[in-house]
């Protein structure tokens, strides 16, 4: 079977379709009114039958794209706006909604009796920052929403088993953006299986616990007490050994539950348990 391929996008090709079509500033708040409006499937849908859509963000109506009989895949236009219709009430996710297939027809070929799209989502967000630079995007509202969109793929393959490091990496990866990184992989799923759409929650459910187990493990693993071995060894005038370990433990949990102290006090909470436990020392030596 001949296989139906895309060319290679530039980052050339995504700027010149960022060319402005609206004015910049006013682009953007006409497209943040739509996005954040009570009912927004309904306002993106009147934008898009009015052509005001495509005015505002002309890569959108493309995801419009006409049903293979063989090559089977969703009309995407109607996933995107579905998709934002999901979203909380949060501008920045919304936006990464309404990107995050931007760039899947120019990335689509059919192959092996299916279609792909591969790496859509680095090409989108190429295409997410030249089209919101032109609509008079802040830098930070870009940098934010084509991050996100670039990421919207990443949590692909989770339910085939992530290992703590690819779980740590993933958070990483996402930094300050996780939550709505997460925000926007719950829309991201407009099946009509119910059972796959619990599915699916149930997995950004045990990631987003595993993030926070592995966080405090490192938090906890990150701890020191305030003051090191050497210095107990120093206060103390004894060598090293157990007692030392023992002691910095003992110092690490009064840092947990009692936060910071004067360093006068950190030493005499170490007199204090040298006072308490020296014998245990002396008899074992």
């Amino acid at each position: 079977m001949a296989m139906e391929t895309s060319s290679p996008v530039s980052d050339t090709d995504a700027e010149a379709d960022g060319a402005p079509i609206a004015a910049p500033a006013a682009g953007a708040d006409a497209l943040n009114a739509i996005l954040m409006a009570d009912d927004v499937a309904a306002a993106l849908w009147a934008a898009v039958d009015s052509g005001r859509i495509d005015d505002l963000v002309p890569e959108l109506p493309l995801l419009r794209m006409e049903q293979d009989p063989i090559h089977r895949h969703k009309e995407v236009l109607s996933h995107t706006i579905a998709v934002v219709a999901k979203t909380p009430d949060d501008l920045i996710v919304r936006l990464a909604a309404l990107f995050h297939d931007v760039a899947k027809p120019r990335t689509r070929s059919f192959e092996h009796g299916g279609v792909t799209f591969r790496h859509h989502e680095v090409v989108g967000a190429r295409m997410t920052r030249a089209r919101m630079t032109a609509l008079g995007y802040d830098d930070e509202i870009v940098d934010e929403v084509s991050e996100l969109v670039r990421l919207s793929g990443r949590f692909k393959g989770y339910t085939e088993g992530w290992s703590d490091s690819a779980v740590r990496r993933y958070a990483r990866d996402a930094g300050p953006l996780l939550g709505r990184l997460n925000a926007l992989i719950r829309s991201d799923c407009t099946t009509r299986n119910k059972q796959k759409e619990a599915d699916l929650q149930a997995a950004i459910d045990e990631l987003e616990s595993r993030i926070a187990v592995l966080a405090e493990e490192e938090r906890r693993a990150a701890e020191r007490p305030q003051i090191d071995g050497q210095a107990v060894m120093a206060h103390l005038d004894t060598p090293g050994g157990q007692h030392i370990g023992r002691i910095l433990k003992m110092l690490l949990e009064v840092k947990r539950t009692e936060g910071e102290l004067p360093e006068d006090e950190i030493y005499r909470r170490v007199d204090l348990w040298w006072e308490k436990h020296r014998d245990e020392y002396d008899s074992a030596r």
